[in-house]
């Protein structure tokens, strides 16, 4: 008969010495090695799961235990002993997450919890590269060590009902969801195929208890959470704490979107976008002060400049600039290789180098990532064969922008506006910059049956059509989605776009 050992004991070898923590699936105990002067945390999952699931176990905690990163436990071991699996895993002496909540109730300062959303998402990214999920993603989950003088190391841990990513079938046994309830996509509660972006959902729930100190759908009964989960838009951090910018409600809205095609593509887009909330918090307090002086200094017509500036979340001159100034522009060779690393791709970033990531492996303005599609929409290789038309696809930081769609034509031809599918247009003009000119079209819903411009939560996001006169580009079109209208992208994305 399966029986839970108790401190003082030996179990697997392993001398109990205390209990660190118990939960529904089991208890972790400090233990000392049989044979090595060390201690390591020992995982006993409780008796009484099914063949399968024992069988499940003993082959994903083998996955698990391949897994090196200085932001994840390392998994040393696992068995069966007298009934009951186990998992030796590294002691990590500290506090989780949840520890900290509890001592900040009304949440933790916000640098703090995005360091920590931050290192955390390294983790589940590469579990995520190695075709695993993770699954229970939430703050007693995640380990900070204690290291005086020094930033707290933090660790993702409790791989228990991890599962790999090949194995699309919905994530639930006998009828029961193998997740918290306070962090559980909706996918997972409805018992769809799930993907490594459940783990981006509860990565995004644990963000929104740490900067508030709650779960964002705190009920009363298990139905009304699952409820919640599943109908109720996200809620707003900056109304459970007034301290916070509202920066971070749009990153909130998109990780906790209903729709895991509306997340973030990783967990380390979500960590990137909190980074850039809490940069613009601090960048919109210097603006004020700037713009304070510039009043004094200059008058009404300054004050005027600069608070359009101030607007777009980041200070920023108010005399026109290059897009890429003298002092930080590459080297031509540098510029060179990072435009051949985009393969046949390449002449896209060359038409657009403020605004387009370097390489494949860098970040562009705003911090925003991409990738080659292909003509469906779908991912492809740089290495992909072109068609008449190339395209990229970046993920925006949702301040308002959310995606950005780069076509260009292989032939360099000029590329025509159309606007023929719109179901609403907001605004039609020729723009003129230092840089060139063109013509912008917004508006809200102009879906093309591409995957752009979907339903949210019975939503229609907004949409910005940028085209280009200038020979380097006219072949060239811009799309850029978010906001609650096209007209949201247009008075604060468009103004400070590097183009």
């Amino acid at each position: 008969m399966a029986v839970t050992p108790a401190p003082g004991e030996i179990f697997a070898g392993y001398r109990l010495e205390r209990r660190l923590g118990s939960g529904d699936r089991g208890t972790v105990y400090l233990a000392a090695h049989p044979r090595l002067p060390r201690h390591d945390a020992l995982k006993v999952l409780a008796p009484g799961g099914s063949d399968e699931f024992t069988a499940r176990f003993v082959r994903e905690a083998e996955l698990v235990a391949r897994l090196e990163h200085p932001n994840i436990v390392r998994v040393y071991d696992r068995g069966i002993e007298r009934g009951c699996l186990w998992l030796a895993m590294v002691y990590v002496d500290g506090i989780d997450a949840a520890a900290l909540i509890r001592r900040s109730p009304a949440g933790v300062p916000a640098g703090e919890a995005v360091r920590i959303v931050t290192e955390a998402a390294r983790g589940l990214d590469e579990a995520h590269l190695a075709g695993l999920l993770h699954r229970d993603v939430k703050p007693a989950n995640i380990l900070l060590e204690s290291r005086p003088g020094e930033p707290d190391p933090v660790y993702i841990s409790d791989f228990g009902v991890a599962r790999p990513m090949a194995d699309t079938e919905a994530l639930t046994e006998a009828g029961s969801v193998l997740a918290t309830l306070d962090y559980a996509a909706p996918e997972l509660l409805a018992g769809d195929p799930a993907d490594h972006r459940v783990d981006v959902y509860a990565l995004g729930c644990t963000l929104f208890e740490l900067l508030t100190g709650t779960v964002p759908f705190p009920r009363s009964s298990p139905a009304a959470q699952i409820r919640a989960h599943l109908k109720e838009p996200p809620p707003r951090p900056s109304r459970r704490n007034p301290d916070l910018p509202a920066s971070f409600d749009a990153v909130i809205a998109r990780a906790l979107a209903k729709d895991p095609r509306r997340r973030y593509d990783s967990a380390g887009a979500l960590a990137q976008a909190a980074a850039a909330a809490l940069d613009g918090r601090v960048a919109r307090r210097a603006g004020r002060r700037t713009v304070l002086g510039a009043l004094a200094f200059a008058g009404v017509t300054v004050l005027v400049a600069a608070t359009a500036v101030v607007w777009q979340g980041q200070w920023l001159a108010s005399a026109p600039v290059s897009p890429i100034a003298p002092s930080t522009a590459p080297s031509a060779s540098a510029a060179l290789d990072g435009i051949r690393s985009w393969g046949a791709y390449g002449f896209i970033v060359q038409a657009f180098p403020a605004l387009l990531p370097p390489t494949p492996m860098d970040s562009g303005y705003q911090e925003i990532r991409c990738t080659p599609i292909g003509a469906d929409r779908a991912t492809v290789g740089t290495t992909a064969p072109l068609g008449a038309v190339a395209s990229m696809r970046c993920n925006g930081n949702g301040d308002p922008m959310d995606w950005l769609f780069v076509d260009c034509n292989v032939d360099r031809a000029a590329m025509a506006i159309d606007v023929d599918g719109a179901e609403s247009v907001l605004g039609d003009q020729q723009w003129q910059r230092p840089s060139g000119t063109g013509r912008m079209v917004w508006g809200t819903g102009i879906g093309t049956g591409s995957g752009r411009g979907d339903d949210v939560d019975g939503q229609r996001t907004g949409m910005l059509d940028i085209r280009f006169d200038d020979p380097a580009r006219s072949f060239c079109r811009l799309e850029a989605w978010g906001g609650a209208t096209g007209q949201d992208l247009a008075d604060h994305w468009w103004p400070a776009a590097p183009l």
